[in-house]
């Protein structure tokens, strides 16, 4: 018994480790693209790190330093009103990218980094400092973490008005960049919208994981044949649920399975061979895991 127990803490502890190292590797990305890409070029991002940002625009502040710094309250603010659980993760996250942003500033001031600055070509800028930002946060929140901010406001006033997190945050960074207008040049903004679409979809791209496919819902009267054809010829699980028509009063079953994009066409075939006057829904299903997919 004491075995075990020792066994599942070193687990615990291990997953902990992992989750730290995610971490820290996406904080890291995202210190990168902000002081390679962001900065150098004058594009803008939301939340703190983009009042951090003006402030170095305006008064040549460190951004490592005022992040850090305009954090702190909001941190102690989420502590009092959600808990310290909740504030655990974003604290940590809060952190790391503090303390690799101040990375970035040594190694750029000490000359072993050059920071990649073009007015020939901003768009290559733009797009390259998405990718960086999107990888950097998609790597965060897929750990479970962010870093800090507009997202623990978001969630004390959600908590306390009823408003949804993602308006709450769409609010802030639009207010934040569009203060941006009064020390950067509108098409630098411009450029920054760039930077925050391609961001949102890495961020997104992340998030739902790369094993992704189309998830099937037949529903038809045949199914269990429309299933041992699935079995057969694509080699996929299916599972089998009853249903009853609700204009006909018919039994019916609902047969649902995932399969590769690359399968959709022969599946649709197999269900309409079996019966043609099934009904199929088909919609995205990201992150599966699974036999055939991502192993858990």
């Amino acid at each position: 018994m004491h075995i075990a127990g020792k066994g599942k803490f070193r687990t615990s502890l291990a997953a902990k480790w992992r989750v730290a190292a995610g971490v820290a590797a996406g904080t890291a990305i995202y210190a990168f693209g902000l002081h390679y890409f962001v900065l150098p070029n004058q594009f803008m991002e939301g939340g703190v790190t983009g009042i951090g940002i003006l402030l170095n625009y305006a008064f040549g502040l460190k951004l490592s330093l005022t992040t850090l710094l305009l954090n702190i309250p909001i941190f102690i603010a989420g502590w009092r009103l959600l808990g310290l659980n909740q504030m655990v993760m974003a604290g940590f996250g809060t952190i790391s990218l503090a303390f690799f942003l101040w990375v970035m500033e040594r190694l750029i001031g000490s000359g072993h980094i050059v920071p990649f600055s073009t007015d020939r070509d901003l768009l290559l800028s733009a797009l390259y400092a998405g990718v960086t930002l999107g990888a950097g946060l998609g790597v965060v929140f897929r750990f479970g973490a962010t870093t800090g901010g507009v997202d623990i406001i978001a969630r004390i006033v959600s908590k306390g008005r009823g408003w949804s997190m993602g308006q709450i945050i769409l609010t802030l960074d639009a207010v934040v960049i569009g203060l941006s207008l009064l020390f950067i040049p509108v098409e630098r903004v411009l450029y920054t919208l760039v930077v925050v679409f391609i961001a949102t979809k890495l961020i997104d791209f992340i998030q739902e994981g790369v094993y992704s496919g189309k998830a099937f819902s037949i529903i038809t009267t045949n199914g269990q044949a429309v299933a041992d054809a699935v079995m057969r010829e694509l080699e996929r699980g299916v599972t089998i649920m009853p249903a009853v028509g609700g204009y006909s009063g018919t039994d019916k079953q609902v047969v649902f399975c995932v399969v590769g994009r690359q399968e959709v066409r022969l599946l649709k075939q197999l269900v309409l061979l079996y019966d043609p006057k099934a009904f199929i829904v088909i919609s995205e299903a990201h992150d599966v895991i699974g036999e055939g997919f991502r192993e858990s």
